[in-house]
């Protein structure tokens, strides 16, 4: 789904790329303004639900994580160190690794119920941010009209980015934060204060191809099911 607002955002920063001495994105002329590009990046953000892809992030401590979803069917898979969160059709279900592997089932996401923060909870501790988490910063930033942004572009694990640097957003885990997102609207890098803890995550690698093992569950994990609860 392309929107209008994207198309927008997309050929003001092809023109400003191209042209020496482009002007501020706050200048009227360029019919573009700050919080534009910021909701531009919530709609690419949005539109990735409907992508097919594996991407690997690195945490601090030089730790690993990965994410990979599949749109058929649909289903999305967090792996990252003492644990995996699967989110399918049939379950959100979370494993955590100790001396044994234990995997909670719960009732299955939807999008009027998404599923629990306390699923990623530990997730967390390890320093991994969703996309959900990023997308709801900066739906928070773009009705924030005080915010100060500050954008350009890179290139993380061989895909084209656009880069925000945000500071005093109201009501939000992170008031004050930098994310990266790609063309396709894959997070690309996170770095801030996330609900007091310092967050620096960048992603590694990025394939289009998903390997089927990334929604199976952990071998001789104990399993509890708590759907019916």
């Amino acid at each position: 789904m392309l929107f209008s607002r994207r198309r927008l955002a997309a050929a003001a920063l092809a023109l400003c790329a191209a042209t020496a001495g482009c002007s501020d994105l706050d200048d009227p002329g360029q019919g573009l303004t700050r919080n534009d590009l910021v909701a531009d990046l919530a709609a690419q953000m949005t539109a990735a639900a409907d992508l097919t892809y594996e991407a690997s992030y690195q945490l601090p401590g030089g730790a690993k994580a990965t994410v990979a979803q599949t749109r058929k069917p649909a289903r999305t898979a967090y792996v990252y160190p003492g644990g995996k969160v699967t989110v399918t059709a049939d379950a959100t279900t979370e494993c955590r690794t100790a001396k044994t592997t234990t995997c909670t089932m719960t009732a299955p996401a939807s999008a009027a119920s998404p599923p629990s923060a306390k699923v990623f909870a530990v997730a967390g501790e390890t320093g991994l941010v969703t996309p959900a988490t990023v997308l709801a910063l900066l739906n928070a930033a773009v009705l924030d009209s005080d915010v100060e942004v500050a954008q350009h572009d890179t290139t993380i694990a061989g895909r084209h980015a656009t880069c925000v640097q945000l500071t005093g957003v109201d009501d939000a885990a992170a008031r004050d934060f930098s994310t990266c997102i790609t063309n396709e609207g894959v997070l690309g890098s996170f770095n801030g204060i996330l609900n007091q803890t310092r967050v620096d995550v960048a992603m590694t690698h990025y394939s289009e191809q998903v390997e089927e093992t990334m929604f199976d569950l952990p071998p001789a994990a104990k399993l509890v099911d708590r759907r019916g609860t």
